[in-house]
């Protein structure tokens, strides 16, 4: 069987089209004709669940790495960190077993998310973030969250891979435990 089939060729295409459509969609609905943003807020489930325009010239939740290298142009950090993680996750998926699928469904995905922010970087410079969640009193110990950071499809698909691997990760562990009968 080839490593990387026509479902995972499918869902990795797909998934760097429906988050470059999604970011052109949303570029084109909260930016006034000049480009820039236009500070709308489109409700969704009231507060919960709405769509507004977020640019993010940083790494996930805002950080920023690129500030490591000061003299290195953050778009060209990010190319790098990008084609090294790109390089080592198609290494990883070479490496799994044909049989774990959830894994390699779980890279796909990765790689997917990867490439849709990375072409945002290329293409503008930045990340295009619009999708806006609230979790109303979000709270562990003495760390709180009033409303999770702007995020996109591409961002989504990074955190369904990953959750993806871990689970594969558990349910093979759980599969090799013998029964306690």
């Amino acid at each position: 069987m080839k490593p990387f089939n026509r479902t995972l060729t499918s869902v990795f295409v797909l998934g760097i089209i429906l988050d470059q459509i999604t970011k052109l969609w949303a570029e084109a609905r909260f930016t006034f004709t000049d480009g820039t943003p236009n500070g709308e807020i489109i409700e969704v489930i009231g507060s919960l669940f709405r769509f507004q325009l977020a640019y993010n010239t940083g790494a996930a939740f805002s950080m920023k790495p690129q500030a490591l290298v000061p003299w290195l142009h953050p778009t060209l950090f990010f190319a790098i960190v990008s084609i090294i993680a790109i390089i080592a996750l198609w290494k990883f998926f070479k490496s799994l077993p044909v049989k774990d699928w959830a894994s390699r469904l779980g890279v796909v995905m990765i790689l997917s998310g990867a490439i849709g922010n990375f072409t945002d970087r290329i293409r503008i410079g930045k990340v295009v973030d619009f999708i806006d969640w609230d979790f109303p009193d979000f709270q562990i110990g003495s760390w709180g969250l009033s409303r999770w950071p702007v995020f996109n499809l591409a961002d989504s698909w990074v955190l369904i891979g990953v959750s993806l691997i871990f689970l594969s990760q558990w349910l093979v562990k759980s599969a090799e435990k013998p029964n306690a009968n």
